[in-house]
C-alpha cells in the first residue's frame, strides 16, 4: 500500500511541475542525463521501456494525458515481450496478448513505479515527448503470468510460480490482507531477483484477492479458496506461510515458520523453519530474514534434514468432535499439514467424533502451539485427550 501511495505522490508531483512549466510560458521540458542530455537509462532494466508518444486533444493538458495513457499501455506491451522471449509459447501466447490488451488505463498505471519525460514537444492541442516508463516488476510478473504467458525463465519452461500467502500470528490473532501483517511486509519487500524470489508471486491483496480468501481459510486449508487465489494469480499452488515470532516484539528471540504448500486445493506437502534471532536483531530485520530463507528452501525444494528443536517423538490418542464425514477428511487433511505431526491413524469414528491417534516430534506443548496454528486446542482429558475447536467457526 505504502508503494502505490509513494508512486501515486510522485506521479501528482509531476503534474504539478508541468502545469507551472505550462503556466511559465516554457515549450519544452528535459530530463537531463550526466551529460547534458536528454535522460535514458544506459542499460534499461527488463521492466523498463523508452516510447516515443505524440497526441492531439482540446487542449495541451489533454494531449499529455493522452499520449501518457498511450505511451504506457505501448510500453508494458514492450516489457511484456521482452520478458516472454525464450519462452515457450503456443495459442495460449495469442490469447494472453488478447487479455493484456483490453487491460483498462488505471490497471496499467498501477503497474507504474515510476516514469520520466524526456524531448518534449507541444502546441495548443498538441503533445509530443519521449516517455521512460518503469514497471514494478513483482506486479508484471503476477499481471503476464494471469493472462497465460510464459516468462522466459519460468520454472519447467513455462511452469507457473508457486503464489505465497502469508498469515501472521500475533497475540492470538491471524491477520492477512489487514494491517499491521510485517510478515507480508517482509515478502513484499524481498528483492525479485534474489534466490527464489524471482519464482514466487505475491498477491498484491487487492479487492479481488480480499474477496478470495482471508487468514482464517489460508491457515484452515480452505481449498476452494486457495484454489482460486492461486488462479487468480498466475500460479500453478499455493503456499501458506504462516510465521508467529517468540518473545516481545521489540526484542524477539526467533520466529516460527509453517510451510504448508497446496496444490489444485489439496495439502501436498509441509515444512517448519524455525530462526533465531541475532544479537539486537528487530522484528522486522529478522522476519525479512526469515522471508529469504523460505524463498530460497522453496527454490532448492526445502531442506531435508530433521527440523530443530523436534528430536523427541511420541504417541498420544485423542478424541476429535466432527459434524459429518467432510468434516472429519477436512480435520485430517488441516491435522496432516500440522509440522509436529508425523502420522494420524483413525482408531474409531462415528457421527458425532473421531477417535485417533497421532504420532508427533517435539514436546506436548509444541504439538499444542503447531494445533493451535490450525485453531485446535489439545486438552487433556480422562482416559483420552480431546481436540477442542478454537477458531470462528466452533461447530459442532
Amino acid at each position: 500500500m505504502t508503494s502505490r501511495l509513494a508512486a501515486k505522490a510522485a506521479g501528482c508531483r509531476f503534474g504539478v511541475a508541468v502545469r507551472r512549466a505550462l503556466r511559465a510560458g516554457f515549450v519544452a521540458v528535459l530530463v537531463l542525463g550526466p551529460a547534458g542530455q536528454p535522460g535514458r537509462a544506459e542499460e534499461p532494466d527488463p521492466f523498463s521501456a523508452t516510447i516515443a508518444a505524440d497526441a492531439t486533444a482540446e487542449t495541451v493538458v489533454k494531449a499529455r494525458e493522452s499520449a501518457r495513457l498511450d505511451g504506457q499501455r505501448r510500453a508494458l506491451a514492450a516489457v511484456v515481450e521482452r520478458l516472454a522471449a525464450g519462452a515457450a509459447q503456443g495459442g495460449a501466447a495469442a490469447n494472453g496478448a488478447a487479455k493484456l490488451a483490453k487491460l483498462d488505463d488505471k490497471t496499467i498505471t498501477d503497474l507504474v513505479a515510476s516514469f520520466e519525460v524526456a524531448n518534449e514537444r507541444m502546441s495548443a492541442v498538441h503533445y509530443a515527448a519521449d516517455f521512460t516508463f518503469h514497471f514494478r516488476p513483482a506486479e508484471v510478473k503476477r499481471t503476464i503470468r494471469a493472462a497465460g504467458i510464459a516468462l522466459g525463465g519460468d520454472e519447467g519452461g513455462g511452469g507457473k510460480p508457486p503464489v505465497v500467502i502469508p498469515v501472521w500470528q500475533s497475540g492470538g490473532q491471524l491477520r492477512l490482507w489487514d494491517d499491521p501483517n510485517p510478515w507480508r511486509d517482509a515478502w513484499s519487500q524481498l528483492p525479485t531477483g534474489r534466490g527464489g524470489a524471482s519464482r514466487l508471486a505475491v498477491p498484491l491483496g487487492d479487492a479481488g484477492d480480499l474477496a478470495t480468501i482471508d487468514a482464517d481459510k489460508a491457515r484452515s486449508g480452505d481449498a476452494e479458496a486457495l484454489a482460486a487465489v492461486a488462479r487468480r494469480n498466475g500460479g500453478g499452488e499455493a503456499i501458506v506461510l504462516l510465521a508467529a515470532t517468540r518473545g516481545p516484539p521489540e526484542h524477539p528471540t526467533g520466529v516460527d515458520v509453517t510451510a504448508r504448500r497446496y496444490r489444485a486445493g489439496r495439502l501436498v506437502d509441509s515444512h517448519a523453519e524455525p530462526l533465531t534471532a541475532n544479537p539486537g536483531e528487530g522484528e522486522s530485520d529478522l522476519l525479512r530474514r526469515a522471508a529469504a530463507a523460505v524463498a530460497a528452501d522453496i527454490e532448492s525444494g526445502w531442506k531435508k534434514e530433521a527440523v530443530p528443536g523436534y528430536d523427541q517423538v511420541g504417541t498420544l490418542t485423542a478424541v476429535l468432535p466432527i459434524a459429518s464425514l467432510d468434516d472429519w477428511v477436512r480435520a485430517r487433511d488441516r491435522l496432516a499439514g500440522v509440522a509436529a505431526i508425523r502420522k494420524v491413524t483413525l482408531v474409531a469414528l462415528s457421527r458425532q467424533e473421531a477417535t485417533i491417534e497421532i504420532d508427533y516430534a517435539g514436546s506436548i506443548d509444541q504439538l499444542k502451539a503447531s494445533l493451535a496454528a490450525i485453531s485446535l486446542d489439545l486438552v487433556r482429558g480422562d482416559p483420552l485427550w480431546r481436540l477442542a475447536r478454537t477458531g470462528p467457526d466452533r461447530s459442532p
